[in-house]
């Protein structure tokens, strides 16, 4: 048994402190949501009062956060609140699973480092389905032997934890996939509305595509018509799943990295302004698939 510290339950930490008290560890975690914390304390997880109490004990803390900044701030604290480099013991290893920027995640290692501790970013794919099924997969950066220190545990909660290698290529990795995820649903979801209006059934179309070439996960788990795949959101009036606000956070983490490495990505930038708008539009809460509805909006003209 092994204790740990778990900052931020929402959708997504929740799920993956509950997955670490069903594999024996002694959990304690924070929020600033009280929902949050009610959900978690009812999984078993013992809720602290503050996150410099929740981490004073711990051997492993994980972070679970919005963005860069609420990680950098929580690392090194703010006003008279102190930051968990300073409340945790000496050693201790820190786990960063938020979705942040490359450069947000070497900072955070190196302050982790300054402070003596070790440290690895571990953002995750799988959703919210994988993070209450224990099956995400972790794209960890750091040295080996953080890395090898970690795995244990992001085994309770993944099935699949790829070294990616040094400091911040976790985030990269996870940045360069969500690039592939958020272009793809597009695609698929332009698809769909395609041949919809060329008078194919949705299923047809799955059928063909889901075991052809335009085989992919934005299809074949995550479809975003009602019907082929039983448990995607589409199913469920577009409930996340993979919130389309947080897509959009993805893809413009993503345009800034390919702004710093002057890569040359139209599909990419092209993505992450229709996710945006998407975002903007009021489609932040519900599931990243539910563009397809957007494409269905803006296709008016009816087939001959």
């Amino acid at each position: 048994m092994t204790n740990i510290a778990f900052i931020g339950l929402g959708n997504m930490g929740g799920p993956m402190a509950a997955n670490l008290v069903v594999a024996g560890h002694r959990v304690t975690g924070f929020d600033l949501v009280p929902a949050a914390l009610e959900a978690a304390a009812a999984s078993g997880v013992t809720i602290a009062a503050t996150a410099s109490e929740a981490v004073a004990q711990a051997d492993v803390i994980i972070t679970m956060l919005p963005s860069g900044r609420h990680v950098l701030a929580a690392y090194e604290g703010l006003g008279a609140e102190a930051g968990l480099l300073d409340s945790a013991r000496p050693g201790a290893l820190f786990i960063e699973s938020s979705t942040i920027s490359v450069d947000d995640a070497r900072r955070a290692h190196q302050l982790a480092e300054a402070a003596g501790m070790r440290s690895v970013d571990a953002p995750v794919s799988g959703g919210v389905v994988g993070a209450t099924a224990a099956t995400l997969t972790f794209m960890v950066g750091g040295a080996v032997a953080d890395f090898e220190l970690s795995e244990p545990f992001l085994s309770s909660m993944g099935s699949r934890i790829v070294h990616c290698g040094a400091p911040g290529n976790g985030q990269a990795a996870k940045i360069c996939n969500n690039l592939i995820l958020g272009s793809a649903m597009i695609a698929v979801s332009e698809a769909f509305v395609l041949g919809e209006k060329l008078g194919l059934t949705n299923q047809a179309l799955f059928d063909v595509a889901s075991t052809a070439s335009g085989q992919c996960w934005a299809l074949t788990t995550n479809c975003p018509v009602p019907g082929p795949v039983a448990t995607s959101p589409a199913n469920r009036e577009f409930q996340p799943g993979f919130a389309g606000a947080l897509m959009a956070k993805d893809l413009g983490l993503a345009v800034e990295a390919l702004e710093s490495t002057g890569v040359e990505a139209d599909i990419g930038r092209l993505a992450e302004a229709i996710y945006r708008q998407f975002a903007a539009d009021g489609g932040g809460g519900l599931d990243f698939s539910a563009i397809i509805d957007v494409i269905r909006e803006r296709s008016t003209k009816e087939s001959a």
